[in-house]
């Protein structure tokens, strides 16, 4: 098997783990780890950001991101505002339920942030983050090479 194909094969089952773990610890909350993802993604945004932008930064379709946006809507944990680039993609930004929401679901996964930081270490989650920015990259450059930026770098978001 080559690194590449491992790396990709580890990278699916941390997901797996990442994701039911993530509804373990955000169930009681009334949360997902797909409405917790969305709900991440737009308090570590420096600007709102629209549906689509949403979809690119996590990997996934516009389509199954408006699903969830219209839920959290729906549970008042966003709000939708006019975008002054595009008349019809609408701004999504967090309610101030969505950043309780947010928050509580960080204070629920805090003690497993800390046993991953504490048992793999500092240093090598900075590294194994900037060889996923890496990866994603490349793979856009193959797939849509008009969207081939680099992914920002993973910013340390201490619980």
């Amino acid at each position: 098997m080559t690194e590449a194909r491992d790396l990709a094969l580890a990278v699916f089952a941390a997901n797996g783990r990442l994701v039911s773990a993530g509804n373990e610890l955000v169930a009681p909350l009334g949360l997902t780890s797909a409405w917790w993802q969305v709900l991440a993604a737009l308090r570590y945004a420096p600007v709102p950001l629209a549906t689509a932008s949403i979809a690119r930064a996590m990997g996934l379709s516009r389509q199954a991101v408006q699903r969830i946006v219209d839920l959290l809507e729906a549970q008042q944990l966003v709000a939708f505002a006019p975008n002054p680039q595009h008349r019809r993609a609408k701004l999504v930004t967090l309610t101030a339920a969505g950043q309780a929401a947010v928050a509580a679901a960080e204070q629920a996964a805090a003690p497993i942030d800390r046993a991953i930081a504490d048992q793999i270490g500092a240093d090598r989650l900075r590294d194994a983050a900037a060889t996923l920015h890496a990866l994603v990259a490349v793979i856009s450059a193959q797939f849509d090479p008009l969207d081939a930026s680099p992914s920002p770098p993973a910013k340390d978001h201490a619980s």
